[in-house]
């Protein structure tokens, strides 16, 4: 669960798990202060979070030795519907049976299952 609260402070959002305190912002061209990433930028950073922790997690069990592995999300919005995009690399070579078995890790990480599946939006006030 987290908790957001806005203040003042034009379109600066403050975060908190109970253990972490994070923020989001628009940039200045849309009146914020661009002192931290937009609502976006957390949506993509939460995706790349769990695709790499689920590659890592899958590849240490197979005992894989990819080195780093860097991701790049795009989240590109569209009048009929949004695309992400996730552009991986490794460090060292992966085979291309490797190559096709990562993508089908990738897509099982539990954010991506939540942003491609359907899911229920509801709002209440207090």
């Amino acid at each position: 669960m987290i908790k957001s609260s806005i203040g003042s402070e034009k379109y600066k959002v403050t975060h908190s798990n109970g253990r972490h305190t994070f923020f989001g912002d628009e940039p200045k061209e849309l009146g914020g202060s661009d002192t931290a990433p937009t609502p976006e930028e957390l949506l993509e950073a939460s995706l790349a979070s769990c695709t790499l922790a689920t590659l890592r997690m899958y590849t240490d069990h197979k005992q894989w030795e990819v080195g780093e592995i860097t991701l790049i999300v795009n989240l590109i919005r569209e009048e009929q519907v949004n695309k992400i995009t996730r552009e991986l690399k490794f460090e060292k070579t992966v085979t291309d049976e490797q190559k096709t078995r990562l993508i089908q890790v990738a897509k099982a990480c539990p954010v991506s299952k939540i942003l491609s599946g359907t899911s229920e939006m509801i709002v209440e006030i207090n």
